[in-house]
């Protein structure tokens, strides 16, 4: 029984996946409002950014009547591929490095040649705040990569680091709109954020900031990181707000987490599965989610086989020097917690892009024997635990989810299937 339910959790998986498809969303929505007529002498300019960027820019590419003055792709190295009549260049994620740089000078300087007659299509996708990084005056990429690093290390909800990012950066914050004017800018965009707040996926280059600066001084102060600050980024966060009016952009959605989880909970009630309320904003601390994922399943084993589907994307706070990553670690706490649910069951948590923390796995599968088959495989699970090794953890009990890049992603989301 329980091989079956792992087998139905990872197919509700492969569909929340396959409902993200970029390709199909960008194709969709462009037969449905085709990109507007150039002026005469414009030029039209096709940016891709992101982990579905390769996907999303040949799915314009084939909808569009003429081919672009120039296309340019930047996406994470597993899902750099060529995509013919684009330039594909790849940046680092999720901590940027020279190659993000590269990546945003490579963008600042095909964007400041438009002009009031230009067009630039930007196809925006998660994971972008990381493949480019265009560090604002006075700061270097080793002060963006420390602070980064802080921040990932932090426990900090995705958006509250957008803030700072965003202060830190020539693209981040609408930064993108600013070096295109006075050119029209249209932007399709991936959501990999909960909530589906457009200034938060990729760190919003296509519209308004989070806030400024004096919030995300108050921010890092509040979080005690200010004095680990390197000193060019606090003289940076105390310089002046920019006042300049920001550009209008037209942003439109494309593709969310509750998109997904919509699919899956459909496809779960085809297959004869009961499916309560979906929870789409599971986010915070992983031992918290994983404690609100046990209330929500309650104790007391259900009275017919049940689907409860979580969407979100929560954060880990490391106190150890091993390996995973959110989805596995919330994977191994659900492993641990065995006992508090009655009858059988699996869970199943993973990334929708099939990568999870620096890793080759998208996440974890457990079952209600996969704490004891960790100990009985010769590794002490509370040990990996506590020093954030989930990926040894699972591993040994064979319940880590590898996929491989999936060309999308919108967060992550969690299965967890019951039967009495």
């Amino acid at each position: 029984m329980t091989q079956s339910m792992q087998d139905t959790a990872l197919e509700l998986f492969h569909c929340a996946i396959q409902r993200a498809d970029p390709a199909a969303a960008v194709a969709a929505q462009l037969s449905a409002e085709p990109i507007a007529p150039l002026a005469p002498g414009g030029r039209r300019i096709v940016l891709a950014l992101g982990k579905a960027a390769v996907p999303m820019m040949r799915a314009t590419l084939a909808a569009l009547a003429e081919p672009p003055a120039a296309a340019l792709v930047v996406t994470n190295p597993e899902n750099l591929t060529d995509v013919p009549g684009a330039e594909v260049i790849a940046g680092s994620h999720p901590v940027p490095d020279q190659s993000s740089a590269d990546a945003g000078a490579r963008v600042l300087s095909l964007v400041q040649t438009l002009t009031a007659a230009d067009q630039l299509i930007v196809l925006i996708s998660g994971g972008g705040s990381a493949l480019i990084v265009a560090p604002a005056p006075g700061l270097s990429l080793a002060d963006k990569a420390s602070v980064n690093e802080m921040l990932l290390a932090s426990g900090l909800e995705i958006n509250r680091m957008n803030l700072i990012r965003q202060a830190l950066s020539q693209l981040k914050g609408g930064g993108l709109c600013r070096a295109a004017a006075p050119a029209e800018v249209t932007a399709l965009i991936l959501s990999d954020v909960i909530g589906d707040d457009l200034r938060a996926i990729a760190s919003g280059p296509t519209v308004a900031p989070l806030g400024q600066k004096a919030d995300a001084r108050a921010l890092l102060q509040a979080e005690g990181l200010w004095n680990a600050l390197p000193a060019a980024v606090k003289t940076h966060l105390e310089t002046p707000e920019d006042e300049r009016e920001m550009p209008a952009a037209q942003n439109v959605l494309i593709g969310s987490n509750r998109f997904s989880l919509e699919a899956m909970r459909d496809h779960a009630k085809a297959l004869g599965w009961h499916v309560p309320d979906l929870v789409d904003d599971l986010t915070g601390d992983v031992a918290e989610a994983a404690q609100r994922i046990l209330d929500t399943a309650q104790t007391p084993a259900p009275d017919r086989p049940t689907a409860l589907l979580f969407g979100g994307e929560t954060t880990v706070r490391l106190s150890g020097t091993g390996r995973g990553g959110r989805n596995q670690e919330l994977a191994l706490r659900i492993a641990q917690a065995a006992k508090s649910l009655a009858g059988d069951w699996v869970f199943l948590s993973g990334g929708t892009d099939g990568r999870d923390g620096p890793t080759d796995a998208a996440g974890g599968l457990v079952t209600p024997d996969t704490w004891a088959e960790i100990a009985r495989a010769g590794a002490d699970p509370a040990a990996l635990l506590a020093n954030n090794d989930s990926y040894a953890a699972l591993k040994a009990a064979d319940a880590l989810v590898t996929i491989g890049g999936t060309g999308t992603n919108v967060a992550d989301v969690q299965i967890l299937l019951r039967r009495p």
